[in-house]
């Protein structure tokens, strides 16, 4: 079924090379397939050719985590809290926060719940 998909998303790829959600699929597909290297290549494009997606920075950073590249994953976050926070997306920015923390080791709980 995922190759099914992947053919598909490689099709509308073709038809709209610039569209940021067929990238954001293209990598996500990829990475199902556990096929690291294209799906870093389309995390990539997405923050060369549309670094306002705010999506790519979470999944891109959890994957450098996954990678045992945890200061790579660090600098994405930390550039993903600076797109969302632009981009008024609070529920990314809380997204990319806690896990920012979680990278770093440090506490991901939010000091405004026991208030």
């Amino acid at each position: 079924m995922s190759r099914t998909r992947l053919a598909q998303l490689l099709t509308f790829k073709q038809q709209q090379p610039d569209d940021p959600f067929i990238l954001y699929a293209l990598a996500s597909e990829y990475l199902k397939l556990n096929e690291v290297e294209p799906a870093l290549f389309y995390y990539n494009e997405l923050l060369i050719g549309h670094p306002d997606y705010v999506g790519t920075y979470y999944h891109l950073a959890k994957l450098y985590e996954a990678l045992d590249r945890k200061e790579e994953a660090i600098a994405v976050y930390e550039k993903g809290l600076a797109v969302a926070q632009r981009a008024g997306d609070g529920h990314a920015y809380s997204e990319l926060l806690a896990a920012y923390k979680g990278a770093k080791g440090e506490s991901i709980v939010d000091e405004d719940e026991d208030e």
